[in-house]
């Protein structure tokens, strides 16, 4: 069963009601829009068959008119000729064409009422459908959005998370001790007496020297 049963139902519904209400606002617009749909197809539809038949109403009032115009020149050759009956037989039988032609002439009328109610409908269930496809729009876009906070929320607090922070502070950890061993690999060093800094700067002397009297020596040879 479809949630409207009239086209003054559509046209009369509230969605953000109906949204309200529904277990499941997607499934709910998507309901609605389809009905939406094919209501617009049946007025339409409704519509054509009132302009065809209009058009064949129209077409035979063009023929009762000819036959009227036929009766007339009838009746004016009987009077012509005399035959006043046959005359009047012709008259009776224009006025009958006559009397068709005017209740089509009415039925005419009340369909051209018919379509300007359904082209006032057609237009009323357009707006609305545009209307339901927005909302539609607008529903996937609040879910989408709802559902990408849901997993980036999950992701930051999910258990996947705690354990790569996990594994982070596991690192930082092994690093400290590796620069503490670096650290104290220095400590408790004895630092150098008077006499090893003295005679490193003798060491130094000597091989100060030793390279002088090489330049000097290579001079001369040179």
């Amino acid at each position: 069963m479809g949630i409207f049963s009239r086209t003054r139902d559509i046209v009369a519904a509230n969605f953000t009601d109906l949204l309200d209400k529904a277990e499941d606002p997607a499934k709910m617009i998507r309901m609605i829009i389809l009905e939406m749909e094919e209501t617009l197809v049946e007025v339409r539809a409704s519509a054509a068959r009132t302009i065809a038949d209009q058009k064949e109403m129209r077409r035979h009032v063009d023929k009762l008119g000819k036959l009227q115009d036929s009766w007339t020149e009838k009746a004016e050759l009987a009077l012509s000729k005399g035959r006043e009956d046959l005359a009047k037989a012709a008259l009776v039988e224009k006025q009958k064409a006559a009397d068709m032609a005017g209740q089509l002439g009415d039925e005419i009328i009340l369909l051209d009422e018919t379509l300007r109610a359904s082209e006032e409908d057609i237009n009323k269930l357009q707006t609305k459908l545009r209307e339901a496809r927005t909302r539609q729009n607008q529903i996937v876009t609040r879910l989408e959005s709802a559902q990408n906070r849901f997993k980036l929320r999950e992701m930051v607090n999910g258990p996947r998370m705690q354990e790569a922070f996990s594994r982070f502070d596991m690192l930082d950890r092994r690093v400290d001790m590796a620069e503490g061993r670096a650290d104290a690999a220095g400590f408790g060093a004895a630092p150098k007496t008077l006499e090893e800094e003295i005679a490193e700067l003798k060491s130094a002397d000597k091989v100060d020297a030793e390279l002088a009297a090489l330049k000097a020596r290579m001079g001369k040879e040179g």
